[in-house]
Formats: C-alpha cells, sequence, structure tokens
C-alpha cells in the first residue's frame, strides 16, 4: 500500500502541476491578447492620424485653390469694371464737348445774328442822326428840304 499511497502522492502532484500549468499558459495567452489589442489600437491610432493628416493638406489645398480662383475673378471683374466705367466716361465726355460745340456754335452764330442786328440798327440810327442833322443844319442855313 505504500506505493500505492505514493502512487497516488505522484498523481496527484503531476495533476497539480498540470493545473497550475494550465493558468499559466492562459495567463500567457491573455498577455498576448492585451499586447495584440494595444498594437492594434495604436496602429488604429496612426491610421487615423495619418487619414485626418491627408484630409486635413486636401482642404487646405481645395481652400487655397478656391481663394486664389475667387482672387482671380475679382481681379478680372474689376478689371472689367474698370474699363467698362472708362468707355462710359469718354462717351459722356464725347457727348458733352460735342454738345458744348454745337451750344457755342449757336451761340455764336446768334450772338453774330444779335451783332449785325444792333450794327444794322446803330448804322440806321447813325444815317437818321446825320439826315435829320443836315435837316437841321439846312433849315438853319435857309437851304430847302429835297423832296
Amino acid at each position: 500500500m505504500q506505493l500505492r499511497k505514493a502512487e497516488t502522492t505522484l498523481f496527484a502532484l503531476a495533476f497539480a502541476l498540470c493545473l497550475s500549468a494550465g493558468p499559466v499558459v492562459a495567463q500567457d495567452s491573455q498577455k498576448q491578447d492585451l499586447k495584440t489589442a494595444g498594437t492594434d489600437t495604436k496602429n488604429a491610432a496612426k491610421s487615423t492620424g495619418h487619414a485626418v493628416s491627408n484630409g486635413t493638406k486636401k482642404t487646405y489645398n481645395a481652400t487655397a485653390n478656391g481663394t486664389k480662383t475667387a482672387a482671380d475673378k475679382t481681379v478680372s471683374g474689376t478689371k472689367t469694371a474698370t474699363n467698362k466705367t472708362v468707355d462710359a466716361t469718354k462717351t459722356a465726355t464725347d457727348k458733352t464737348v460735342s454738345g458744348t460745340k454745337t451750344a457755342t456754335n449757336k451761340t455764336v452764330s446768334g450772338t453774330k445774328t444779335v451783332g449785325k442786328d444792333i450794327g444794322h440798327g446803330t448804322k440806321t440810327a447813325a444815317d437818321d442822326t446825320a439826315n435829320g442833322a443836315k435837316k437841321v443844319g439846312d433849315k438853319i442855313t435857309g437851304k430847302p428840304n429835297p423832296q
């Protein structure tokens, strides 16, 4: 029986060793799972960071291109508006000059007509005055009136 006791003790000891070795294997597996999960999380964070970085760069470039396009179109629109304003101003100036020339010519023409009328009236008045003075002189001297 002693042998049986020794076998039983040995079997119990082996069984105890196997049981204790099992959790060690399971514990190593859990550590490895946690380590793998940590590595996967780290890799996912890196991928997310790269994706955000690339998205930010694309957004920055698109915004920069959009801003440049808007600035170019603003410059073009301003040039167009300036050119149209210059053309309209030239047209208005030309029409003003033309209208002023026409008004000046009419004024000069009217002045010439008035001047001619005044000149004619003055000449007529001078002639009448001269004739009247001659008649008065003739009356004073006693000459008869010519008829």
